[in-house]
């Protein structure tokens, strides 16, 4: 295959993913691959965790919300 029949397989990939996302969960998937998004859940859940009870107000997440979503294992969206 030459370079533009890959980067249109790749480009239909993603397509294919956001539809079969958004059919499963009823949301549209977060931006990169699979690895980037475990990796973005892992640190803004431990970011969440992080916060002050000022910094939840600010955002509309009680204390128990937080630890709710913030122990949530990376996997898991």
């Amino acid at each position: 295959m030459n370079g533009l029949s890959d980067v249109r397989l790749t480009l239909r990939a993603v397509e294919l993913e956001r539809e079969h996302c958004a059919r499963v969960t009823g949301t549209p998937p977060m931006p990169g691959n699979r690895w980037s998004r475990f990796w973005m859940r892992l640190h803004t859940r431990r970011a969440l965790l992080a916060l002050d009870d000022r910094a939840l107000k600010d955002i509309g997440l009680s204390r128990a919300q937080a630890l709710e979503e913030g122990r949530k294992p990376f996997w898991k969206s």
